[in-house]
């Protein structure tokens, strides 16, 4: 037996009503061809990949995350967080993939592969195996056991059983059902180690699945990553310190949409925001008798990023060669519109005064944020 789905409330199908209509809008935008979609796809890719491996204590800034996407070295990571954060990208690459392949079926196999992606850096993981007995969750700040997982000698029952119900044509909306094989796989907690970070990777394959939006911009990985403490109590609440699948998940249903709800409304606002940055790029580059292919660099750094030479060569639509890259940037350097730092391969551009000017012009004329709870004081 796993948790069950409960029966969604009022409350909870008007939710999912506005976060759905958000969805429509977004894509609706997102389908229209412009440029600098490329670069948001990159950096909520990498947002995704970031906020997932940080909850596991693996902390990596933005670029850092976006130059391992691109096969370069990293340029301030230990080897351990560079591994971890290479293969969740490699499971989260392959998720995306999936997301358009018309012979999909889940399958504990799947499951064991993504697992093996993920941790085969560090053979004590088990890495594409189930745990081999007990398994203990601990506070370590505490020094104290907060759940217990069930006996080994169920998880592959458990696992099946999980498989079946994913490949089961349910009609239940696709957040519910991302979210209760989050929650299942996380709770029967079938590996020794990286069990999070698998139960994220496939909520955001159920959801990518769904086909509604790009699959970059359907993880909630980001807003988890932010809100870790929320999302380890919620976790706690409803696991109830042992394997217990007869108790009440809805109050991580009601957590798992808002983080939706608020996660969305974040991807509007970055995409309003990006569009008008863009525009006032273009004119920027205009002026100054820069190529078109240069504004992917001015937003990437206007935006907050460390611009490589590599990372540029990925945002253009142009087969760009390392040196032609490089005369681009110092270009833009020696305009002042970026900023030069470090040398060799270690070098890096950030905005300079101007670039960082028009991005708070963009961010002070923002909508104020909502960030209310959709489920404050309703039953």
């Amino acid at each position: 037996m796993l948790f069950e789905t409960p029966e969604l409330q009022q409350v909870e199908i008007h939710t999912l009503g506005e976060i759905e209509e958000l969805k429509k809008g977004l894509t609706t935008r997102l389908r229209a061809p412009s440029r600098w979609f490329g670069s948001l796809r990159r950096a909520e890719f990498a947002r995704a990949v970031q906020g997932s491996n940080s909850i596991e204590g693996f902390e990596a800034a933005i670029e850092d995350v976006a130059a391992i996407d691109l096969g370069q070295e990293p340029l301030d990571l230990n080897e351990e967080t560079r591994l971890a954060i290479k293969g969740y990208r490699d499971a989260m690459t392959y998720v995306l993939q999936l997301a358009d392949d018309a012979d999909f079926a889940y399958s504990e196999q799947l499951l064991k592969s993504l697992h093996f992606m993920m941790t085969s850096y560090d053979l004590k993981s088990r890495p594409g195996l189930w745990r081999a007995g007990l398994i203990f969750v601990r506070n370590d700040a505490e020094g104290e056991i907060v759940y217990e997982g069930p006996d080994m000698a169920n998880v592959p029952r458990l696992i099946s059983e999980l498989v079946n119900d994913l490949n089961a044509d349910i009609q239940s909306p696709q957040i519910v059902r991302a979210a209760m094989a989050h929650l299942n796989l996380v709770l029967v907690h079938p590996f020794r180690d990286g069990n999070g970070r698998m139960a994220r990777c496939l909520q955001t394959l159920v959801l990518a699945r769904e086909g509604v939006l790009v699959p970059s911009f359907c993880s909630i990985e980001e807003y988890l990553g932010r809100n870790t403490q929320q999302y380890y109590d919620i976790l706690a609440d409803v696991g109830g310190g042992s394997w217990r699948p007869e108790r009440d998940a809805r109050p991580w249903i009601r957590f798992t949409m808002t983080a939706h709800l608020r996660q969305i409304r974040t991807l509007v606002r970055r995409v309003k925001e990006g569009e008008r940055l863009w525009g006032d790029l273009e004119q920027v580059a205009a002026k100054r008798g820069l190529s078109e292919r240069s504004i992917s660099a001015l937003w990437d750094a206007a935006m907050g990023f460390k611009v490589r030479n590599a990372t540029y060569r990925s945002g253009s639509d142009e087969d760009l060669t390392e040196q032609s890259a490089g005369r681009d940037l110092r270009q833009m350097a020696d305009l002042k519109l970026l900023i030069a730092h470090g040398e060799k391969r270690g070098r890096y551009y950030v905005a300079g005064s101007l670039l960082r000017r028009m991005r708070q012009v963009v961010v002070e004329s923002r909508d104020q944020r909502d960030d209310s709870d959709p489920f404050a004081k309703r039953p």
